[in-house]
Protein backbone atom coordinates (compact mmCIF):
# COMPACT_ATOMS: atom_id res chain seq x y z
CA UNK A 1 0.00 0.00 0.00
CA UNK A 2 1.40 3.87 -0.53
CA UNK A 3 3.19 5.26 2.11
CA UNK A 4 3.94 1.77 3.91
CA UNK A 5 7.56 2.71 3.84
CA UNK A 6 7.33 5.49 6.43
CA UNK A 7 5.29 3.77 8.64
CA UNK A 8 8.62 2.21 10.57
CA UNK A 9 10.07 4.97 12.88
CA UNK A 10 13.40 5.87 14.19
CA UNK A 11 15.13 3.33 16.54
CA UNK A 12 16.72 6.60 18.59
CA UNK A 13 13.44 8.76 18.34
CA UNK A 14 12.92 8.55 21.77
CA UNK A 15 13.98 10.72 24.68
CA UNK A 16 15.83 9.34 27.63
CA UNK A 17 14.65 10.36 31.30
CA UNK A 18 17.01 12.38 33.29
CA UNK A 19 17.51 13.13 37.04
CA UNK A 20 15.98 11.69 40.44
CA UNK A 21 12.43 11.21 40.25
CA UNK A 22 9.69 10.61 43.07
CA UNK A 23 7.15 7.70 43.87
CA UNK A 24 5.17 10.33 45.63
CA UNK A 25 1.28 9.72 45.20
CA UNK A 26 0.75 13.42 45.86
CA UNK A 27 2.96 14.03 43.36
CA UNK A 28 0.85 12.88 40.00
CA UNK A 29 -1.67 15.92 39.89
CA UNK A 30 1.68 18.14 39.93
CA UNK A 31 2.81 16.69 36.69
CA UNK A 32 -0.64 16.22 35.11
CA UNK A 33 -2.66 19.28 35.90
CA UNK A 34 0.10 21.46 34.12
CA UNK A 35 -0.63 19.84 30.75
CA UNK A 36 -4.18 19.41 31.54
CA UNK A 37 -4.50 23.24 32.33
CA UNK A 38 -2.69 23.74 28.87
CA UNK A 39 -5.30 21.66 27.10
CA UNK A 40 -8.41 23.23 28.70
CA UNK A 41 -7.49 26.60 27.91
CA UNK A 42 -7.26 25.63 24.33
CA UNK A 43 -10.76 24.74 24.83
CA UNK A 44 -11.74 27.26 27.27
CA UNK A 45 -12.76 25.39 29.92
CA UNK A 46 -11.68 26.30 33.56
CA UNK A 47 -9.63 24.32 36.04
CA UNK A 48 -8.85 27.11 38.08
CA UNK A 49 -9.92 24.74 41.32
CA UNK A 50 -6.68 22.26 40.10
CA UNK A 51 -3.25 23.23 41.19
CA UNK A 52 -0.78 23.12 39.14
CA UNK A 53 2.98 23.04 39.07
CA UNK A 54 5.48 23.81 36.09
CA UNK A 55 8.80 22.48 38.26
CA UNK A 56 6.71 19.24 38.82
CA UNK A 57 9.39 16.13 38.96
CA UNK A 58 8.36 13.24 35.88
CA UNK A 59 6.31 10.59 37.68
CA UNK A 60 8.40 7.06 37.81
CA UNK A 61 6.93 3.60 37.52
CA UNK A 62 9.82 1.53 38.96
CA UNK A 63 8.24 -1.51 38.56
CA UNK A 64 8.20 -1.40 34.39
CA UNK A 65 11.38 -2.51 32.59
CA UNK A 66 13.44 -0.15 32.03
CA UNK A 67 12.80 0.78 28.55
CA UNK A 68 9.06 0.14 28.84
CA UNK A 69 5.94 1.47 26.96
CA UNK A 70 2.03 1.90 27.56
CA UNK A 71 -0.51 1.81 25.28
CA UNK A 72 -4.40 2.89 25.49
CA UNK A 73 -6.94 0.69 24.01
CA UNK A 74 -10.30 1.38 24.04
CA UNK A 75 -13.13 3.01 21.78
CA UNK A 76 -13.04 5.86 19.51
CA UNK A 77 -14.22 8.78 21.74
CA UNK A 78 -12.53 6.87 25.38
CA UNK A 79 -10.37 9.52 25.63
CA UNK A 80 -7.08 7.86 24.53
CA UNK A 81 -5.10 10.42 22.84
CA UNK A 82 -5.73 13.51 25.91
CA UNK A 83 -5.08 10.62 28.85
CA UNK A 84 -2.56 9.61 27.02
CA UNK A 85 -1.42 12.90 26.53
CA UNK A 86 -1.60 13.59 30.28
CA UNK A 87 0.41 10.41 31.23
CA UNK A 88 3.23 10.45 28.74
CA UNK A 89 3.60 14.19 30.23
CA UNK A 90 3.38 12.58 34.16
CA UNK A 91 6.09 9.90 32.98
CA UNK A 92 8.61 12.55 31.03
CA UNK A 93 7.93 10.25 28.08
CA UNK A 94 7.15 10.05 24.68
CA UNK A 95 4.36 10.21 22.89
CA UNK A 96 2.85 8.11 19.71
CA UNK A 97 -0.86 8.16 18.44
CA UNK A 98 -1.05 5.33 16.18
CA UNK A 99 -3.75 6.98 13.83
CA UNK A 100 -1.16 10.25 13.14
CA UNK A 101 1.26 8.15 12.11
CA UNK A 102 -1.33 6.34 9.64
CA UNK A 103 -2.22 9.50 8.50
CA UNK A 104 1.73 10.71 8.04
CA UNK A 105 2.30 7.67 5.87
CA UNK A 106 -0.61 8.66 3.57
CA UNK A 107 -0.18 12.68 3.90
CA UNK A 108 -4.13 12.60 4.47
CA UNK A 109 -6.76 12.40 7.39
CA UNK A 110 -7.71 9.30 8.87
CA UNK A 111 -11.29 9.49 8.00
CA UNK A 112 -9.77 9.88 3.94
CA UNK A 113 -7.75 6.63 4.50
CA UNK A 114 -10.55 4.52 6.12
CA UNK A 115 -12.38 5.84 3.53
CA UNK A 116 -10.38 4.31 0.48
CA UNK A 117 -10.42 0.90 1.93
CA UNK A 118 -12.54 -1.81 3.31
CA UNK A 119 -12.83 -2.51 6.91
CA UNK A 120 -10.92 -5.71 6.62
CA UNK A 121 -7.79 -3.81 3.99
CA UNK A 122 -7.78 -0.57 7.09
CA UNK A 123 -7.34 -3.15 9.71
CA UNK A 124 -4.19 -5.07 7.83
CA UNK A 125 -2.58 -1.84 7.42
CA UNK A 126 -3.21 -0.71 10.91
CA UNK A 127 -1.18 -4.00 12.04
CA UNK A 128 1.35 -3.82 10.19
CA UNK A 129 2.28 -0.64 11.23
CA UNK A 130 1.89 -1.09 15.00
CA UNK A 131 4.04 -4.29 14.39
CA UNK A 132 6.70 -2.43 12.93
CA UNK A 133 6.86 -0.06 16.45
CA UNK A 134 9.91 0.43 18.13
CA UNK A 135 9.66 2.89 20.62
CA UNK A 136 10.98 2.85 24.13
CA UNK A 137 9.79 5.15 27.04
CA UNK A 138 6.54 6.00 25.10
CA UNK A 139 3.03 6.30 25.74
CA UNK A 140 1.19 4.44 22.86
CA UNK A 141 -2.55 5.86 22.34
CA UNK A 142 -3.64 3.39 19.52
CA UNK A 143 -6.78 3.40 16.79
CA UNK A 144 -10.04 1.45 17.95
CA UNK A 145 -9.73 -1.27 15.56
CA UNK A 146 -6.32 -2.74 17.13
CA UNK A 147 -7.51 -5.05 19.23
CA UNK A 148 -9.01 -6.83 15.87
CA UNK A 149 -5.31 -8.55 14.85
CA UNK A 150 -3.97 -10.70 17.40
CA UNK A 151 -0.46 -10.26 16.50
CA UNK A 152 -0.97 -6.31 16.92
CA UNK A 153 -1.60 -7.09 20.35
CA UNK A 154 1.15 -9.37 21.16
CA UNK A 155 3.56 -6.65 20.03
CA UNK A 156 2.11 -4.05 21.97
CA UNK A 157 2.21 -6.39 24.89
CA UNK A 158 5.93 -7.33 24.11
CA UNK A 159 6.33 -3.49 24.28
CA UNK A 160 4.57 -3.24 28.18
CA UNK A 161 1.37 -2.85 30.17
CA UNK A 162 -2.16 -2.64 27.82
CA UNK A 163 -4.37 0.07 29.32
CA UNK A 164 -8.28 -0.19 28.44
CA UNK A 165 -10.10 2.99 29.05
CA UNK A 166 -13.68 1.57 29.97
CA UNK A 167 -16.28 4.26 28.72
CA UNK A 168 -19.69 3.73 28.60
CA UNK A 169 -21.61 3.15 25.07
CA UNK A 170 -23.73 6.64 25.57
CA UNK A 171 -20.84 8.59 26.40
CA UNK A 172 -18.83 7.27 23.12
CA UNK A 173 -21.50 7.98 20.98
CA UNK A 174 -21.88 11.24 22.59
CA UNK A 175 -18.81 12.20 21.85
CA UNK A 176 -18.82 10.23 18.39
CA UNK A 177 -21.49 12.40 17.52
CA UNK A 178 -19.24 15.77 18.17
CA UNK A 179 -16.88 14.96 15.99
CA UNK A 180 -17.87 12.30 13.14
CA UNK A 181 -15.32 12.30 11.47
CA UNK A 182 -12.82 10.07 13.18
CA UNK A 183 -12.09 7.13 11.06
CA UNK A 184 -13.57 4.64 12.05
CA UNK A 185 -12.98 0.87 10.97
CA UNK A 186 -17.10 -0.17 10.13
CA UNK A 187 -18.49 -2.31 7.79
CA UNK A 188 -21.36 -1.42 5.71
CA UNK A 189 -24.56 -1.57 7.67
CA UNK A 190 -22.75 -1.53 11.16
CA UNK A 191 -23.79 1.09 13.72
CA UNK A 192 -21.76 2.55 16.50
CA UNK A 193 -23.72 0.11 18.60
CA UNK A 194 -22.37 -2.76 16.84
CA UNK A 195 -18.76 -1.99 17.05
CA UNK A 196 -18.85 -1.49 21.08
CA UNK A 197 -20.42 -4.65 21.46
CA UNK A 198 -18.09 -6.38 18.94
CA UNK A 199 -15.17 -4.75 20.57
CA UNK A 200 -15.70 -4.19 24.46
CA UNK A 201 -14.58 -8.28 25.04
CA UNK A 202 -11.40 -8.33 23.28
CA UNK A 203 -10.73 -5.20 24.89
CA UNK A 204 -10.95 -6.64 28.08
CA UNK A 205 -9.38 -10.00 27.10
CA UNK A 206 -5.99 -8.23 26.21
CA UNK A 207 -5.63 -5.69 28.40
CA UNK A 208 -3.04 -5.64 31.32
CA UNK A 209 -5.35 -3.30 33.72
CA UNK A 210 -8.86 -1.54 33.03
CA UNK A 211 -9.71 1.46 34.10
CA UNK A 212 -13.53 2.98 34.25
CA UNK A 213 -13.30 6.46 33.22
CA UNK A 214 -17.08 7.34 32.93
CA UNK A 215 -17.72 10.72 34.69
CA UNK A 216 -14.78 11.99 35.35
CA UNK A 217 -12.28 14.01 33.56
CA UNK A 218 -8.90 13.44 31.70
CA UNK A 219 -7.10 14.61 34.25
CA UNK A 220 -8.09 12.56 37.32
CA UNK A 221 -8.47 9.73 34.25
CA UNK A 222 -4.73 9.86 34.04
CA UNK A 223 -4.04 9.98 37.46
CA UNK A 224 -5.70 6.81 38.25
CA UNK A 225 -4.08 5.07 35.23
CA UNK A 226 -0.97 6.03 36.85
CA UNK A 227 -2.04 4.57 40.41
CA UNK A 228 -2.91 1.43 38.62
CA UNK A 229 0.05 1.17 36.83
CA UNK A 230 2.44 1.89 39.86
CA UNK A 231 0.58 -1.34 41.77
CA UNK A 232 1.24 -3.68 39.07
Amino acid sequence: SPGRAFLRPAANCNPSLRGVYSNDMSGILQCLTTEGKRASNARGDSMSNIRTNDQAEPFSLPNLPENSCITFIGMAGAGKTTVGRLVARALGWAFADSDHIIEAAFGAPLQAVTDRMTKDEFIELEADMVCDLRFTRTVISTGGSVIYRQRSMEHLASLGPIVYLDVPLATILERIARNPDRGLAIAPGQTIEDLFREREELYRRYATLSVPTGGIGAVESARRVLEKLASL
